[in-house]
């Protein structure tokens, strides 16, 4: 079975079938269809390896990503493949854990595949490793941490909006004594988040203490540890912002292992609004990141039909939005 026969049967060129194969909008959707059909029916396979030899391209996209373990991820890998299928790409996977070393082998499987583009999910990567990259013409779009050049773009988050809104619901709420749990100081993000944190709390002058600035590792146990330490200080807070919902999610158990209720006694926001937010109880407030529109936005700063043509970098920028649901409430002490 070859190319020309799913042409006859199709009624079209070999050109048009390839145009289809590989994603082209040049290919009307009616024609497209008919072509698609015929494949099926002739239970047709392109070769795959002889199309990236004759393209030049190996119609393969890397995504590289820090934590599989974390909900905000595997919701970003479905959207980053689901917009490059629709493209005809493929996309290999691969998580770094936070390892430098183990980033360093993400990188050089991009570059044995021979990738058309790489979409750095990570809040670090070493400057060599990107230059390895960049050296080779490869494009790259990083999330919050690139700087622009020829064929580099970066997607930028506005966390300073999304925190501020945020704070601006529990100041409303009355709360005037407002914990923050950090994610690690040595990733890019965390630092973000936490300095967003710091100047909106100056900006709606909550007061900045030592003991309602806490330190966790952006998941459920970091959390917990984070939020016991807070309860052991008196007066504790009534209002806690986390860096991330998996903070968040910890820093809820250990308040209720004190036995004290969310939201009548502490109010709790998390950041990402993944998943599990809207299905726990109670429910949990915050602070939206598509997961989404950032796939979009990676995939399209890396895709072109025209594998020669080097692009200079676009910067997109990312404005979250506060989901207000049920584990934020009045200040008790008001």
């Amino acid at each position: 079975m070859n190319i020309r026969e799913v042409a006859r049967k199709a009624n079209v060129s070999t050109a048009t079938v390839s145009r289809t194969i590989n994603g082209s909008d040049k290919v009307s959707p009616e024609t497209a269809e008919r072509v698609r059909t015929a494949i099926l029916a002739l239970n047709y396979y392109p070769n795959t390896n002889a199309r990236a030899l004759g393209s030049g391209r190996s119609r393969l996209y890397g995504l590289i990503i820090s934590d599989i373990t974390n909900p905000f991820f595997p919701d970003l890998v479905k959207s980053f493949e689901d917009v490059a299928v629709t493209h005809g790409q493929d996309v290999i996977i691969a998580n770094t854990g936070y390892s430098s070393e183990r980033t360093e082998l993400c990188v050089q499987r991009m570059l044995e595949r021979k990738v058309d583009g790489v979409a750095i999910m990570t809040s670090e990567m070493d400057a060599h490793l990107i230059d390895r990259l960049s050296s080779r013409h490869i494009p790259i779009v990083f999330l919050d941490t690139g700087r622009l050049g020829m064929g580099i773009s970066n997607i930028v988050v506005d966390y300073g909006k999304g925190i501020r809104a945020a704070l601006a619901h529990l100041v409303e709420l009355g709360h005037e004594r407002i914990a923050f749990i950090s994610g690690p100081m040595n990733l890019a993000s965390a630092r973000a988040r936490r300095d967003a944190f710091l100047a909106a709390a100056e900006e709606y002058g909550i007061p900045l203490k030592d003991e309602l600035m806490e330190l966790a590792n952006h998941r459920p146990d970091g959390g917990r540890l984070a939020m016991e330490r807070l309860l052991d200080r008196k007066p504790w807070p009534t209002a806690v912002v986390s860096s991330n919902d998996l903070t968040a999610i910890g820093a809820i158990g250990a308040i209720h292992q004190r036995n004290l209720r969310v939201p009548e006694d502490i109010s709790v926001a998390g950041f990402d609004d993944i998943e599990l937010c809207s299905f726990m109880h109670p429910t949990m407030t915050t602070v939206r990141l598509s997961r989404s529109e950032i796939a979009e936005r990676a995939f399209h700063a890396l895709y072109t039909e025209n594998p020669k043509e080097e692009r200079p970098g676009v910067e997109y920028r990312i404005e979250p939005q506060l989901i207000v649901r049920n584990s934020t409430g009045a200040n008790p002490e008001r």
